[in-house]
């Protein structure tokens, strides 16, 4: 299947949830009349049209399993460029709210070398904005530090980029310029991916005992590697235990321990982790009298957690511009997050 398919695919699939809430084969069949209208609205000889959901529910409205279709007029957003977003909009207090949010993907062998790493990035938006602004984003792009002869030390080199369809891409691939007129409410404006060596912000080391078939013990230590003004919010670490242990008994320098039968875990949740900090857990647990087989199989250590107030590629807003024709004032609120992706830990114990 093509990429482009995929993206359809995708898209319709957003669109029918804001519609139907669960999209499954029973909301498709009693919805059929507006999943057709919605369909012909979405493309239009197989390219993609108008794709927004807040627009599409202007003139495609439904009320049970009706759809009504309004006769008065058709929404300016049709027959206007700017298709994501209607004339008209008013705020007594004009904000933008931006959210930039990077997801580690890390994986570790069992000698603790880093295998594979790379950062996802996203930035969205919320834009209480009236009239039809326009906005200019700049970051600390290598590339547009390059064509400007700046300095390219704390410069970001972002890789995969895809823009939200407002963005003019012309602007941008000439002069590295994100401009661009911005949906109301919600939206994520863009992605990336930096393919680069990313350092374990919470680095775990496991030692698990195995005393003569009757009983287990684990110890884990996790060790905060992100400086120390930083601090890890609502950290669990899920470490496997073997299928048959039972009577589970724990001790925690910080936060609480749980067993998880039906998964064979332990999760051990920290609602505050300091950057710096070493953090330990022990664990002991029964096992059967009768001798379970060696090869389970290791399943890796896994971790999630978010960092508020930080990125860890460096990416930076250097600036919002708000310009519109009637000259108010708008604030812009930028806020930075790191979070876990796939993040996973193999052990050799």
């Amino acid at each position: 299947m093509s990429a482009s398919a995929v993206f359809v695919l995708d898209l319709k699939g957003k669109v029918f949830t804001e519609y139907f809430k669960e999209l499954e084969e029973e909301s498709i069949q009693d919805n059929f009349v507006v999943v057709y209208e919605l369909l012909d609205e979405l493309m239009d000889f197989g390219f993609p049209q108008t794709t927004d959901s807040k627009i599409l529910q202007e003139y495609i409205t439904q009320k049970g399993n009706k759809l009504e279709v309004a006769k008065t007029k058709v929404p300016t957003t049709v027959t206007n460029a700017v298709s994501w977003r209607s004339e008209g909009i008013k705020y007594k207090k004009n904000e933008v709210f931006i959210d930039v949010i990077e997801s580690i993907n890390v994986l570790v062998n069992a000698n603790g070398s880093v295998m594979s790493s790379d950062i996802v990035g996203s930035i969205k938006l919320k834009t209480m904005l009236s009239g039809m602004p326009e906005l200019r984003l700049g970051l600390n792009d290598r590339m547009l530090f390059a064509l400007t002869g700046r300095d390219k030390g704390k410069s970001v080199a972002m890789e995969d980029v895809k823009f939200h369809q407002c963005v003019r891409l012309s602007r941008f691939e000439s002069d590295r310029t994100i401009s661009f007129i911005p949906p109301d409410g919600e939206s994520e404006l863009m992605s990336y991916r930096i393919n680069t060596h990313v350092k374990p912000l919470i680095w775990i080391e496991s030692v698990i005992e195995k005393f003569s078939h009757s009983r287990v013990e684990i110890m884990v230590k996790a060790k905060g590697q992100f400086k120390k003004q930083s601090v890890a919010n609502n950290v669990e670490i899920h470490v496997p235990v073997p299928s048959d242990a039972d009577s589970p008994k724990f001790k925690t320098s910080t936060g609480h321990a749980k067993y998880v039968p039906e998964k064979n875990l332990v999760v051990w949740s920290i609602k505050s982790f300091p950057g710096g900090k070493e953090l330990l857990m022990r664990a002991h647990f029964g096992l059967p009298s009768v001798e379970n087989h060696e090869l389970e199989g290791r399943p890796p250590i896994t971790v999630r957690f978010e960092i508020p107030y930080f990125t860890v590629s460096g990416i930076q807003v250097r600036y919002m511009k708000i310009i519109e024709k009637s000259g108010y004032q708008a604030l812009p609120w930028v806020r930075y997050i790191t979070q876990s992706g796939d993040y996973q830990l193999r052990t050799n114990s």
